[in-house]
């Protein structure tokens, strides 16, 4: 079992959640999120309205229903939650999710520190920290076409000194060729970045610590909040440290955990789990070269694997390098398959 820190409180810049109402745990009613909102009506009865929160002030939510648009008074909910994306196909949470759906959920695992909607196109910046965190996520309808979202694009991140970056998801294998916004964004000249696989397990199905035992001298710590011996083993583009901004990014989904192998004092071993609605991720593994092979890294793919299961996560995610042949079949083993897969393209120089 691992040793557990008590978490500290919340960190300071941590994303608020954009709406909260009586039975809402923090962080789940945000912009963009499913939702169920139980409310009264004017006869005394109950009805639930599922949806998209589209909009939420001080007086109102507003919840998009298959029906139409449901505006419930905050002074009439009874309770609220968020809930994972309906399935597009027949089989298990984890496989009939949708691709656009999945990149929206994964994008509440590592939220940016500021994000502009342009139609479902999410424009993410967060100080140059992961291209997760600084890229157009082109999902949906963008809402004009496809030459003035791009143009969009480019305002956006020329605004704030970023290079123009967008995220593009697709089926797997290949680099989505068939992809409108792919086939102009290769005309133009953005080229091909970090393409990535994209892959998913039922968390049930993936094994827990007790069955992945440690090496002698070893043992693990976790925590709410990375430490300073989590964060100078966490390397971005394989430079150590972690910028502010980053420090940030870390903690800012609705829930996550920091998970450290020890080798005696020495931390040899990293991972962070997070929590969305019905879903746990995966994300930051490393492992010190010198202590590869020794089973580290299925102990902590475990560990995150019964922290999800103690909050109810079904369904699991991790990203992987599409060239990362080792992780692939460290993941592949864990019981992980591949759901789809995207790549990043940017801007040619100006």
């Amino acid at each position: 079992m691992a040793e557990v820190t008590p978490p500290p409180a919340p960190a300071p810049g941590s994303p608020p959640a954009a709406a909260s109402a009586p039975g809402a745990r923090a962080g789940d009613l945000r912009a963009g999120t499913r939702v169920v909102v139980r409310h009264r009506l004017p006869d005394g009865s109950a009805r639930d309205a599922l949806g998209d929160l589209v909009g939420a002030d001080a007086a109102t939510l507003r919840v998009a229903t298959r029906r139409g648009e449901v505006v419930v008074a905050r002074a009439d909910v009874i309770a609220a939650k968020a809930v994972p994306p309906p399935p597009v196909r027949r089989g298990p949470p984890h496989t009939a999710i949708g691709v656009e759906d999945l990149e929206r959920v994964m994008a509440e695992h590592w939220r940016p520190l500021e994000r502009r909607d342009l139609g479902g196109w999410r424009l993410r910046a967060g100080g140059g920290f992961t291209g997760r965190a600084n890229s157009a996520l082109a999902v949906g309808d963008p809402g004009l076409d496809l030459p003035g979202a791009l143009a969009r694009v480019e305002a956006f991140y020329a605004e704030r000194g970023l290079p123009a970056l967008v995220a593009v998801p697709h089926p797997a294998p290949g680099l989505g060729e068939d992809l409108d916004v792919v086939a102009l964004l290769a005309a133009r000249g953005w080229a091909v970045r970090t393409p990535t696989l994209v892959m998913t397990a039922a968390t049930d199905d993936l094994a827990g610590a007790a069955e992945v035992p440690l090496p002698p001298g070893a043992r693990v710590v976790t925590s709410a909040t990375p430490d300073e011996d989590w964060l100078a083993r966490y390397r971005y583009l394989g430079s150590p440290g972690v910028p502010p901004a980053g420090r940030r990014i870390l903690v800012s989904a609705d829930e996550q955990v920091f998970v450290r192998v020890l080798d005696g004092e020495e931390t040899v071993a990293i991972a962070r789990g997070s929590l969305s609605p019905g879903w746990a991720g995966v994300t930051a593994v490393e492992t010190v070269p010198a202590h590869r092979r020794r089973g580290l890294g299925r102990r902590l793919l475990a560990e995150v694997a019964d922290w999800a299961r103690s909050r109810g996560a079904a369904s699991t995610y991790l990203q992987v390098s599409a060239d990362n042949t080792g992780a692939r079949a460290l993941y592949g083993g864990a019981g992980f398959g591949v759901h789809h897969a995207y790549h990043y393209r940017v801007a040619p120089p100006s």
